[in-house]
């Protein structure tokens, strides 16, 4: 970072030397709010001053404060204090340090009657940006050296203010590419997974229609149960689609109703064992006549979505699943002795499109269906995670509030870029 070192022959030793220390401080600053802090600390010693408020501006005619903080006379009683409003606008207009006393009237007795203003003016890359507004209360009047000496503070602050404002484009332009990134795979991931069962649908479809030639009873309901399947998992591919923008736009809505967790989870059992045969689903409830307050098709949706992963990524697997009290919530566990997940996927297994790199080609999915189950389970007020080694199985774990009172709601939870 580049310093802003101070010139004038006038500065006394012990104002250079704060000039100096304020220069490393600004150059050592890791946020702008605690590098003013550290400017006042510095400069106060120096430079006498009661108040310090700096003014932003946010359009051709607005200034709004940025940063403020009362440290000599009258901090006790800062909120009845003026901030050197008309101060900073002045500076505004004019483009030049401004130099005002303000008489508060008869109606206050002590020193902080007569404030003493100086604005200066901040420029960023040659642009007049915003005012910095030393107060001090009963004076004395602003020096000429003290003038000098404010303004290198000012100037200071102009340096930090730049650096911070260069950081901040850096960081959105860096989420610009990765967002777009974002939008790239997801594009060619959700097209890849579209067209595979539409492919799948439109093929055998069309060969049922072929007049030249004739298909027994057999295969033709081969061909007919394979449409079915795939259009099955096209159906599925639109509502996670659709799941996932209606969790972005708060408009998925979630109708609660207390459920006996042993009773849900036996429901689950039964209709996955069915859907997913190559799965040895095992129960193992711990817990009786608990009640949780959930919506049933939600919450149904993500033991679902994770019988579905199971069965991608730990074909053949033993799946227990089991359920216990823990104070006053429930905690329902789901594990597998499948391949198990890399550590180094784990903190990112939730977040939105992400999916876990594989070699199989037979595995499918948009990166959509585990971001889906925790912002359901967020909106039953509860937490979902995993733990998992290699060849060691994953070990989801859901924890959820016993008989909370939830009415119908809309949820957003959104997921920052």
């Amino acid at each position: 970072m580049k310093e802003v070192l101070p010139s004038h022959p006038t500065l006394r030793p012990e104002e250079l030397e704060a000039v100096y220390s304020i220069s490393r401080a600004v150059a050592s600053a890791r946020d702008v709010d605690s590098a003013l802090d550290g400017i006042i600390r510095l400069a106060r010693p120096v430079f006498i001053f009661d108040s310090l408020v700096l003014y932003v501006q946010q359009d051709s005619e607005n200034l709004e404060p940025a940063f403020a903080r009362a440290i000599g006379r009258g901090r006790f009683k800062e909120a009845e204090l003026a901030w050197g409003e008309a101060t900073a606008y002045e500076v505004l207009q004019s483009s030049m340090v401004a130099n005002r006393i303000e008489d508060a009237g008869d109606g206050v007795k002590d020193r902080t009657r007569l404030r003493y203003l100086l604005g200066l003016p901040l420029h960023l890359e040659k642009e007049l940006t915003g005012a910095l507004v030393f107060i001090r209360f009963g004076g004395p009047p602003y020096e000429p050296d003290q003038v000098r000496l404010a303004e290198f503070i000012t100037g200071h602050i102009a340096q930090l203010l730049g650096h911070d404002r260069l950081v901040e484009r850096i960081a959105s332009l860096e989420a610009e590419r990765r967002l777009d990134r974002l939008q790239e795979d997801f594009i060619a991931t959700v097209s890849h997974e579209l067209l595979t069962p539409l492919g799948f649908i439109k093929g055998y479809a069309t060969t049922l229609l072929r007049e030249d030639t004739q298909w027994d009873d057999e295969t033709r309901q081969e061909f007919l149960t394979i449409i079915d399947e795939e259009a099955d998992r096209l159906h599925e591919l639109i509502e996670n689609l659709m799941d996932s923008s209606r969790l972005q736009a708060g408009t998925l809505r979630m109708n609660f109703q207390l459920l006996r967790a042993d009773v849900f989870l036996k429901d689950i059992t039964l209709r996955a064992t069915s859907r997913h045969e190559d799965l040895d689903i095992q129960l193992k409830p711990e817990v009786s006549d608990v009640k949780i307050s959930a919506d049933p098709t939600r919450l149904a949706q993500v033991f679902d979505n994770l019988l579905t992963n199971a069965s991608k990524y730990a074909p053949g697997s033993t799946v227990e699943i089991a359920c216990a009290r823990e104070g006053e919530s429930v905690h329902i566990t789901m594990k597998d002795n499948g391949p198990g997940i890399p550590p180094e996927h784990i903190g990112h297994l939730f977040e939105r499109f992400f999916r876990v790199p594989t070699k199989e080609s037979s595995v499918h999915g948009t990166g959509l269906g585990l971001f889906i189950c925790r912002q359901i389970v967020r909106a039953h007020r509860g937490e979902i995670w995993v733990e998992s080694k290699p060849n060691e199985g994953a070990h989801f774990h859901i924890r959820l509030p016993i008989e909370q009172k939830l009415a119908q709601t809309d949820i957003s939870l959104r997921e920052s870029a």
